[in-house]
């Protein structure tokens, strides 16, 4: 298992870039926003206290993170 503490200031992933993990993935905001996409054409708005749970291999991209406030993900990524 593996516990990260990600700060985000408007980043998102490099255009055309999808990530996928070999492990799944829980991740919750705990501050600020942020929007995924994944690979199906759905997109997911996160804030405050949202999460979401991220299948292995699920190709999925960050679109936007806030700035003002920065966007504070936790993620834990386990088999």
């Amino acid at each position: 298992m593996l516990i990260e503490r990600i700060v985000s200031a408007g980043q998102t992933t490099e255009f055309g870039v999808w990530l996928e993990q070999e492990r799944d993935e829980w991740v919750v905001v705990l501050e600020g926003e942020a929007e995924l996409a994944f690979a199906d054409g759905s997109t997911l708005r996160l804030g405050r206290g949202d999460h979401v749970l991220i299948a292995t291999g699920e190709r999925h991209r960050v679109e936007s993170t806030s700035a003002d406030p920065v966007c504070i993900w936790l993620a834990v990524h386990f088999p």
